[in-house]
């Protein structure tokens, strides 16, 4: 016990006031639960704190502000290392100023530090993922219709000898769909399989990655000879992907029709199960999904009307999905993200430019709002790490 609090408790004692009742609200802490990082991407100028880190709890659902970092514009979406000791962000521009960053992360202080830049090639990165070996940064290209390979140097720098794969076509929306839009590049749980999200044509590409990846060589990592494409209903938008932690199923959210699709997964095949709608007023502004670390409930965010979360149940047998909830939210809920232990669900709302901190009921999968909020410009992206 903490000399203070025995020192006072002792003193209560002799007071008359420290009792056996009280001790009953004693709760024991998990000593990691207040040593969690989130990070906060958003978008800004260079001369403001585009990237954000806090302290955040898993027992109470409070974030403490650590720093910030300038220099880049429009750091909307980013991934930390495994170690959390680097952080990887886009620069959401959408032309020759798109960038990729390396960030240094120093846990003692907390500070954030710009370690160098590199151009995407490709216009408005808006995804950035880490190869698993965490030797190769890739980002997703909205207006560039692309996605961009860097190999990571030993210190974690980006190197300029990137790889640019690029993709043509349309899709039925001619408004939203007139050309290739890459929304999200994630490498499959096996770690044998990049799947890349084309919203302007209605396709998930399936690159294997290659067994013979070459440290600091971009072509190197896939197999782009073998990609497959998986076709998703016309007009649909797909943009974000989760699996589910038993591996044999994933879940899109499809930005355009509105609608999850429920996918079985094996050795890089998606076969649909299911398609069930998460956005029900056409509002066509879908955007992100996840599920929960036990499997059982899953959700997905929706804008321009309505604002809010789907919640779904997971049958985790059969990969199928029931709706049964529908929480609102501040305006333009893009991203949001669930802690660790499953307990708290945070959403970036752009335009209320504010983080919204909802608890999970476990037994439900219903939400909560807890009331606490955390006041920041424009987030994005929201990420944690230890």
């Amino acid at each position: 016990m903490n000399k203070k609090i025995l020192a006072l408790c002792i003193s209560g004692l002799l007071l008359g006031a420290c009792t056996s009742k009280p001790q009953k609200n004693i709760v024991t802490v998990d000593e990691n639960s207040d040593k969690m990082f989130l990070f906060v991407g958003s978008y800004a100028t260079p001369d403001e704190e585009g990237v954000k880190v806090y302290r955040f709890s898993e027992d109470t659902g409070k974030a403490t502000y650590i720093s910030g970092l300038k220099g880049i514009s429009n750091p909307s979406y980013l991934t930390p290392s495994v170690d959390g000791e680097r952080l990887y962000a886009v620069g959401e521009d959408d032309g020759q100023t798109s960038t990729a960053n390396a960030i240094i992360f120093n846990k003692e202080d907390g500070k954030l530090t710009l370690l160098n830049s590199q151009p995407t090639n490709g216009g408005a990165p808006c995804y950035i993922t880490l190869s698993p070996s965490g030797k190769f940064v890739l980002t997703a290209n909205y207006m560039g219709g692309s996605i961009t390979v860097f190999p990571l140097n030993k210190e974690g720098r980006l190197e300029s000898d990137s790889r640019l794969i690029s993709f043509v076509g349309d899709g039925p929306d001619k408004e939203r769909q007139s050309q290739p839009h890459l929304h999200c590049a994630e490498f499959t749980p096996d770690h044998k399989y990049l799947l890349a999200n084309d919203l302007g044509t209605d396709q998930i590409h399936v690159f294997p990655v290659s067994e013979s990846v070459s440290d600091g060589v971009s072509h190197s990592l896939l197999n782009e000879g073998e990609s497959t494409d998986i076709k998703v209903e016309p007009g649909s938008g797909p943009r974000h992907i989760c699996f589910h932690p038993n591996q044999k199923f994933a879940y899109l959210i499809n930005e355009l029709s509105g609608k999850v699709t429920a996918f079985s997964y094996h050795e890089g095949k998606l076969d649909a199960i299911q398609y069930i709608a998460a956005d029900t007023v056409g509002a066509k502004g879908s955007a992100d999904i996840h599920i929960t670390p036990d499997g059982k409930f899953l959700y997905a965010s929706n804008r321009l009307k309505a604002d809010g979360i789907a919640i779904f149940a997971v049958d985790s047998d059969k990969g199928t999905l029931t709706k049964i909830g529908y929480e609102l939210t501040g305006i333009h809920p893009r991203n949001f993200v669930i802690t660790p232990n499953g307990r708290y669900l945070l959403v970036a709302c752009r335009d209320s430019n504010q983080i919204q901190i909802f608890e999970i009921n476990k037994e439900t999968g219903l939400l909560t709002d807890t009331g606490e909020k955390i006041e920041t410009s424009r987030p994005v992206c929201l990420k944690f790490s230890y």
